[in-house]
């Protein structure tokens, strides 16, 4: 087994015992198609979460796209969010220059599956953000891969923002029922469909407030 495996399988067994994890498979089964998840955003644990709620077979095609002004800081996080988590990176502090899209485009290509927050930035309120447009995009670029809904509930209450110690919380991973573009849809209707569909696999309790 090589380093980068056994430290994947390391932190898989230590969020799940950290969380207590439930992996809902309510919309869809855990097989092997190519898929975009988009998920509710309230902690910097969330992709690591969904990546070990994964099966190990669909761990090995699954990549979280996460900022690379984050992860690119020192050795040991390199090596994390490249040997371990094979994440495409993309630099949120770009000023010009290269599509930050094109790499998951890329990724995709490749045959890759996606973990993505449309949110586009942590969310601690009561209701999702508006979704930013990547999501639309990716879909009308690749409208033959599934768009699944995940939704994290819990996870924020867990691993409250500035606590060190973990308070003792189930959390849920509820994947939902797969999406596309549809024919004519155009972005911002596209973006409210996919929001509101997110909202939907909220577990009661876990709806915003309105």
């Amino acid at each position: 087994m090589s380093l980068a495996s056994f430290v994947a399988q390391t932190i898989c067994s230590f969020a799940r015992i950290l969380t207590g994890v439930q992996a809902r498979w309510l919309g869809c089964k855990p097989q092997s198609v190519q898929r975009i998840y988009f998920a509710n955003h309230s902690s910097h644990a969330d992709f690591v979460l969904i990546w070990a709620s994964l099966t190990k077979k669909l761990r090995g095609h699954t990549r979280p796209v996460a900022g690379s002004d984050y992860w690119e800081k020192s050795p040991l996080r390199r090596f994390l969010i490249h040997q371990v988590f094979r994440a495409v990176l993309v630099d949120r502090k770009r000023s010009g220059g290269e599509d930050p899209l094109q790499v998951m485009r890329s990724a995709l290509d490749a045959g890759d599956s996606l973990i993505i927050f449309p949110e586009g930035t942590r969310n601690l309120g009561d209701e999702l953000l508006p979704f930013r447009g990547g999501l639309f995009h990716l879909a009308e670029s690749h409208p033959q891969i599934e768009l699944v809904p995940v939704w994290l509930a819990n996870l924020n209450r867990v691993l409250p923002k500035g606590q060190i110690l973990p308070v003792p919380l189930i959390c849920t991973v509820s994947f939902g029922e797969a999406i596309h573009l549809q024919p004519g849809e155009d972005k911002e209707g596209f973006l409210t469909r996919a929001r509101e569909v997110l909202q939907s696999w909220a577990p009661k309790g876990e709806e915003p407030l309105e």
